[in-house]
């Protein structure tokens, strides 16, 4: 059976505008179908980045989240509404996806999982998206990926300012997160202390999204080892070179 009569006619009429990409085509249009996705944290990031993986077709995702919707979430965090405070961003989340009539398959994890959990998640994955807000959980995520060489695209935002990168795991020469911050960093750099503007998370989103749909697909150049930095008020994008630090713990995973 070839790719094409795979797909339904539905699916074929979906995503016919990428389809007609020559870069992806039906055979990348069934990566995607075929993709498993693990989305660390439903908020300012992961909420549009979320929107769109569905909408591309990324046919299983995973979201991980342990919070209940507050009103203040709501001014950058897409997925919800006013009407939604109280109840868990994975069942909304949930529930917004699949009223979207895609074909993603969406699994929800509702708490703040252990290293076991999180480990088992990662190793059924094949990228991670991590758009968490705090350092101790970023440090966290990337180890694991390293330990399962799995790709990670990270992001942050805060302020009218955003980053995002790729680690490529899957490369033992490759930089981490870790490499990029080798110390422990100020807790109170985030959005709840310093404030955001609400469409510069989904304008780095809309990268990192971009980022998984390339490497599933395996298309264009990836962000690894190039770190992509948002300057929203002068609205300028720069990169900057992302080396892997030889004494890095983390990249020594890597490499035995």
């Amino acid at each position: 059976m070839s790719v094409m009569d795979q797909l339904t006619d539905d699916q074929l009429l979906l995503y016919s505008r990428q389809i007609m990409l020559p870069q992806i085509d039906i055979n990348g249009q069934q990566k995607l179908l075929d993709a498993n996705v693990l989305v660390l944290g439903a908020g300012g990031l992961g909420c549009p980045a979320l929107l769109y993986l569905a909408a591309s077709g990324v046919g299983n995702i995973v979201i991980v989240d342990h919070d209940d919707i507050e009103l203040s979430n709501v001014q950058r965090q897409i997925l919800f509404t006013a009407t939604d405070v109280g109840r868990k961003k994975t069942a909304v989340a949930r529930e917004r996806i699949e009223a979207l009539q895609t074909n993603s398959n969406v699994e929800t994890v509702d708490v703040l999982p252990d290293d076991s959990l999180l480990e088992k998640l990662v190793a059924k994955a094949d990228v991670v998206l991590d758009g968490t807000d705090n350092f101790d959980s970023r440090y966290r995520h990337n180890l694991v990926c390293a330990q399962q060489r799995t790709p990670l695209v990270s992001g942050a935002v805060i302020r009218f300012e955003g980053q995002v990168t790729v680690f490529d795991h899957k490369d033992p020469s490759s930089a981490c997160y870790h490499c990029l911050y080798p110390d422990a960093r100020d807790e109170q750099e985030n959005c709840s202390e310093n404030g955001v503007l609400g469409s510069v998370a989904g304008m780095v989103a809309s990268v990192m999204a971009t980022e998984v749909i390339k490497i599933l697909v395996n298309i264009g150049d990836s962000l690894s080892g190039r770190l992509l930095l948002l300057d929203a008020l002068a609205m300028e994008w720069r990169s900057v070179k992302l080396k892997q630090d030889p004494n890095c713990p983390v990249c020594k995973l890597k490499q035995t």
